[in-house]
């Protein structure tokens, strides 16, 4: 895994991302979990995903009503986050998976919204490249930087023997 720095459009889609989560605490009626499961497997994730979303005028409001749209309105669960909670695990979500070029189900299976909500008192007020870093290391997830130059000499050796 190797992170790119955040950019202007990476932002837009964390702030956006986070939005569209904490409004969701007061506009749909399951629970916060589901809310984001539903969120990270759909339609607008993969949107956000491939940065397309950048080209729409789409607020948070209308990704609540497509993902409503996509599976249904349910009332099934009831533990709600707090608005402060469900907007920097959404911030988070997105900070992780555009910097590291991961898809929305790729992260939302390394770090499921339970284990990101008992985080939030520790690592909100971090930078958050800072607390994604924190969060893999103790995942054991980050590169280990002798066979991250292995692997590129490897794809530089395979490049330079096509040519």
């Amino acid at each position: 895994m190797t992170m790119k720095k955040i950019d202007k459009a990476g932002l837009l889609l964390c702030e956006l991302q986070a939005t569209t989560f904490e409004k969701s605490v007061d506009k749909v009626e399951t629970s916060s979990g589901i809310f984001i499961r539903r969120f990270m497997y759909s339609n607008m994730a993969k949107m956000l995903d491939n940065n397309s979303i950048l080209q729409t005028n789409l607020q948070a409001q209308d990704l609540i009503d497509s993902i409503e749209e996509e599976y249904g309105e349910s009332k099934y669960g009831s533990i709600k986050y707090t608005h402060n909670e469900i907007h920097w695990v959404g911030y988070v979500y997105r900070y992780l998976s555009y910097t590291y070029d991961l898809s929305s189900v790729q992260v939302y299976k390394l770090i499921k919204p339970k284990e990101l909500r008992r985080l939030y008192l520790p690592y909100h007020t971090m930078d958050p490249a800072q607390a994604i870093e924190r969060i893999l290391e103790a995942k054991g997830r980050l590169p280990n930087e002798e066979q991250e130059i292995k692997r590129q000499f490897e794809i530089y050796k395979k490049i330079r023997n096509e040519n």
